[in-house]
């Protein structure tokens, strides 16, 4: 088979989350509300902890992280989804298509990676307080963020490169509302077994062990904080740590069902529904849950607009 024959698809069609006009304009302004609040939170974390130097810490350096990631991935999928609510053929071509999947992959993996990141500095914070300074140096924190990104970009390439290399003819429509591997090998004109086994294999490095480095590390957080004196103490980490279970369950479990499961040539609603989990809902949540919670930057934010901080009251 001829190389120009493997990719005489020129663009796919979507059929969206909805064909009922109503509940398109619904999801719209639903839609458009989440992607302004997102921009707007991620953004706010970002300067903030740019601008105040007491949010100079590793936390808030991976944190920081973890916001421009949030608004990579939602910038990558939401605004397309926008214009497609309010068109009546929702298309994107080929090489978009390509596109999408490389960036929203690549921010995917590397939120993943920055997740376990962050729940081991948060271990090291409260199992090891004495040598935090020592072992979560200016020098590490940089070395475990670049890992991250590069291995974003790294299981992106792998994924996309056996995605892309089956033939894709004749069948262009998708049921989904975004371009993503496991829908796209619905399509495909050959046989994907290979490629299914890529991307599970993928999904067992980029989900399954870092969720798992995530689980080990908040049990020993809570066996430590269980072992506090102050009984506000252990509510507040015990408060902090469900919060940050929350995230991970949405993020993980949602993305885990859609790229772990064995694939098969029908997509349920459902499939699309949990897909806005990690594609939209969650770049909402890690801004207010992982920041806009936390006291120091609630201090910072009102410092930013000029009203002084609750510690600097009494």
């Amino acid at each position: 088979m001829g190389e120009e024959n493997q990719t005489t698809v020129a663009e796919f069609i979507f059929l969206g989350l909805s064909q009922d006009l109503q509940t398109q304009i619904l999801l719209f302004v639903l839609f458009l509300i989440i992607y302004l609040l997102t921009v707007l939170g991620n953004l706010l974390i970002i300067i903030l902890i740019f601008m105040d130097s007491r949010l100079h810490t590793p936390m808030y350096f991976f944190l920081r992280h973890l916001s421009f990631a949030d608004l990579c991935l939602s910038s990558s999928i939401v605004p397309q989804v926008l214009v497609h609510f309010l068109a009546k053929r929702k298309t994107i071509s080929f090489l978009g298509c390509m596109a999408q999947i490389v960036v929203s992959l690549m921010i995917g993996c590397t939120e993943c990676a920055l997740l376990a990141v962050m729940s081991y500095d948060r271990y090291v914070a409260v199992c090891k307080p004495l040598h935090y300074s020592s072992m979560m140096t200016q020098q590490v924190c940089l070395q475990l963020a670049i890992g991250s990104w590069a291995s974003g970009a790294l299981m992106s390439l792998v994924d996309t490169t056996f995605t892309f290399q089956l033939p894709y003819q004749g069948q262009k429509i998708i049921n989904h509302y975004f371009c993503e591997s496991p829908t796209l090998l619905k399509v495909a004109s050959a046989d994907t077994y290979s490629t299914e086994m890529t991307i599970f294999a993928v999904g067992v490095v980029m989900l399954l062990v870092p969720v798992c480095l995530i689980l080990v590390s908040y049990w020993n957080i809570i066996s430590t904080v269980i072992q506090m004196q102050s009984g506000e103490g252990r509510l507040k980490a015990f408060s902090t740590c469900g919060s940050h279970l929350i995230v991970v369950v949405l993020f993980y479990g949602s993305a885990i069902f859609n790229y772990m499961k064995p694939n098969s040539k029908i997509i349920n609603e459902s499939d699309k529904v949990i897909s806005t989990f990690y594609a939209v809902v969650t770049p909402i949540l890690n801004p207010i849950i992982y920041s806009l919670r936390n006291k120091d930057v609630k201090d910072g934010l009102r410092k930013l607009a000029g009203r002084k901080p609750f510690s600097e009251r009494w």
